[in-house]
């Protein structure tokens, strides 16, 4: 997922029983499913109770809950209140929406991830340069080098254009070098 992608996610867009998260109205405003990986089911779990607390919190001094798209707000007025539609990862502050003026808690704001990123880089001692984005290309590369093929990272990834996935394979050819030659292997 792309960073904002995984900001704006709801309650609602995360599967546990189907492993699998929708990305609402990613680049392009297209919706697409991308996989849950069960090792990071309970930590997801553990996020969505803490965040359960905080929308209680929210109702509880009538907030003006989270927004939600324009025309489903004029259909159902309260349906940004509901616990479907808050946010997996809400802002810790409030804010006020320019579109009606109410005061409403935000989805978390990227830079609070990338700057965390960043301290988790530099205290595990890597060296080289490290960007949320990082971790999507990472997510590709492995995929492709696992025999996933390119339709499907594709599709994973959201780019509307396989030529936009073909520089992964670019990636892999560079790490070619890493691959082990025949003749060493009849001369160990």
């Amino acid at each position: 997922m792309r960073l904002m992608e995984g900001m704006r996610l709801r309650i609602k867009d995360v599967d546990f029983d189907r492993h699998v998260i929708i990305v609402r109205e990613a680049k392009g405003g297209k919706d697409r499913m991308v996989m849950l990986p069960r090792s990071l089911a309970p930590a997801l779990r553990m996020q969505m109770l803490a965040v359960r607390s905080q929308w209680e919190a929210d109702r509880q001094v009538q907030r003006g809950g989270v927004e939600t798209p324009y025309a489903l707000e004029q259909k159902y007025p309260r349906v940004g209140h509901s616990w479907a539609w808050f946010w997996m990862f809400p802002s810790p502050t409030l804010s006020i929406d320019p579109r009606s003026g109410v005061e409403r808690r935000h989805h978390l704001y990227e830079n609070r991830v990338q700057r965390a990123l960043k301290v988790a880089v530099a205290r595990a001692g890597i060296a080289k340069p490290v960007s949320v984005h990082t971790l999507r290309h990472s997510f590709a590369t492995h995929l492709l080098q696992s025999g996933t093929d390119i339709r499907t990272v594709q599709e994973l990834l959201g780019h509307s254009d396989v030529s936009t996935t073909m520089i992964y394979t670019h990636v892999l050819k560079v790490a070619a070098g890493g691959t082990a030659s025949p003749l060493d292997v009849l001369l160990a």
